[in-house]
């Protein structure tokens, strides 16, 4: 099952996750693949499931665009949509907190430290999504929807200019997310981030020896 082992608090939650905004990066695909992260994480370190599934599903449900002046914002308003959302539904005011905290400090952007090991996870196993594979496909996803160009010919590797991921698709490896794996805040989540980042370095690398880097 896709949430197993909570299908029936997903399938409660779900129609709340998404905005009508069409975005590949953050769809259902991406909630799937956050949940077994998560998932992964909890079987070595705990955590509540059912806190955790929900500020999973939930983590993204305020859309803005990545070149929203907002985005910052971001996941402070799911945090805030959620809270409405589980008070509806009848959630005790402590679990609300929680997820609300964990939607929260899930974003890199949002630098909200996480204190609870719920929040913890679900910034890890979010993190994790932007790495490997995964996060080179994402990226270069996320800059054709935006018609950013790959890179910028003139620097390729901001060496006379400042990095600007908002321009050039190339920049957000340097400005991002080749640092990701540096702060993950559980130990099962730094394992699974290593073997990941060692992935996007290879990518990269590639990359650059191919536009002649």
């Amino acid at each position: 099952m896709t949430f197993a082992p909570l299908q029936a608090l997903a399938e409660t939650l779900l129609p709340h996750a998404f905005e009508p905004v069409a975005d590949g990066a953050h769809d259902l695909s991406h909630l799937q693949r956050v949940w077994r992260n998560a998932r992964r994480i909890s079987d070595q370190e705990g955590g509540k499931l059912r806190v955790l599934l929900a500020a999973t599903l939930l983590h993204d449900c305020v859309a803005l665009e990545k070149n929203s002046p907002l985005r910052a914002q971001a996941s402070r308003l799911a945090a805030d949509k959620a809270r409405g959302i589980l008070a509806g539904l009848d959630w005790p005011a402590d679990e609300i907190d929680a997820v609300a905290h964990a939607i929260a400090a899930h974003s890199f952007s949002a630098n909200i430290a996480p204190v609870t090991l719920e929040a913890k996870i679900v910034q890890d196993a979010d993190r994790l999504d932007a790495l490997g594979a995964l996060g080179v496909a994402r990226t270069f996803y996320v800059a054709g929807r935006l018609g950013r160009p790959l890179y910028d010919p003139a620097d390729p590797l901001a060496q006379q200019r400042e990095l600007d991921d908002r321009q050039f698709s190339l920049d957000h490896f340097q400005a991002k997310l080749l640092h990701l794996a540096e702060g993950f805040q559980t130990a099962a989540g730094a394992r699974l981030a290593q073997v990941r980042q060692q992935r996007l370095q290879r990518f990269y690398q590639e990359l650059l020896e191919e536009i002649g880097q």
